[in-house]
């Protein structure tokens, strides 16, 4: 138990750490700014909005639905080869310990109240469906007149963390924004405080059901550079580790071990006696 309170300490300062690299302009939230300078052309591997006030760097997910809209003309590999890059390094660690909606949800799930462990079995599809229509298809097809840049449809209509970090930050402090608020802005919102409402109890359930990025790493998971090991010859098939797992995943079985939905939380070499798992 103390090794395992160490690792989710540890996880969480890095977590914290990992969000002030990349929201280091706190004062913002209270002048409703956004940062516009040259860092805002690099792309954060997390989902960290680019209307965040706080925020220095772009989010991957932005930058993508912006750049297909030109694809037929003059296609941009920066945010696909960034996205690929960091995918084949890190997979889903990327999840786990950068992501300022993964320490948002890890938070949320950490007040006291009844838990739900469900498999999300099916409804883990839908972030490939997003993925592939409100990333991909959607910018693509549909671009804006005058910049022939694709319109970011995930970040208009569902993005929660735009929503928390982005929106409601500036609404805050802008009153003329809030004279412009309309039916996509209740809609998003409605999405944001579910996900919210549902991190409480459930374990990550934007990651796993709704996140486009969380996607993308996932199809990288068994290939990653970064990867869970279990040594056989120290397993003793105890069952501790299976046990921890939020997402139901069994990380002694070599076909489950570095399943797409595995974030690294680190819950199950923490709760491993053998330290067969690292």
């Amino acid at each position: 138990m103390k090794k395992l309170l160490s690792l989710i300490k540890l996880r969480l300062t890095v977590q914290f750490e990992f969000f002030l690299l990349q929201n280091p302009l706190l004062g913002n939230f209270f002048k409703g700014r956004i940062y516009q300078g040259e860092l805002k052309k690099v792309c954060t591997p997390g989902l960290n909005c680019y209307s965040c006030p706080a925020a220095v760097t772009s989010c991957p997910m932005g930058a993508m639905q912006l750049i297909l809209g030109g694809v037929r003309h003059s296609f941009s590999l920066f945010a696909g080869g960034f996205l690929l890059m960091t995918g084949v390094v890190f997979g889903r660690l990327i999840c786990g310990y950068v992501c300022p909606m993964g320490l948002l949800q890890d938070l949320l799930y950490k007040i006291k109240t009844p838990k739900l462990k469900l498999k999300l079995r099916y409804l883990r599809y839908i972030k490939y469906v997003i993925l592939a229509l409100f990333v991909i298809a959607l910018p693509y097809f549909i671009r804006c007149e005058l910049s022939g840049l694709g319109s970011p449809w995930f970040c208009e209509y569902i993005c929660p963390a735009g929503t928390i970090s982005g929106a409601v930050p500036l609404l805050a402090v802008n009153e003329a924004l809030r004279g412009m608020l309309g039916w996509r802005f209740i809609l998003k919102a409605a999405i944001a405080g579910a996900v919210i409402l549902v991190s409480v109890i459930v374990f990550r359930p934007f990651c796993r059901v709704l996140c486009p990025l969380g996607a993308v790493y996932s199809l990288f998971n068994r290939i990653a550079f970064f990867k869970m090991n279990c040594d056989k010859s120290k397993c003793t098939s105890c069952g501790e580790c299976k046990a921890a797992c939020p997402i139901f995943i069994d990380p002694a079985d070599d076909r489950q071990i570095n399943s797409p939905e595995c974030v690294r939380c680190k819950g199950c070499t923490g709760r491993c006696k053998s330290g067969a798992l690292r």
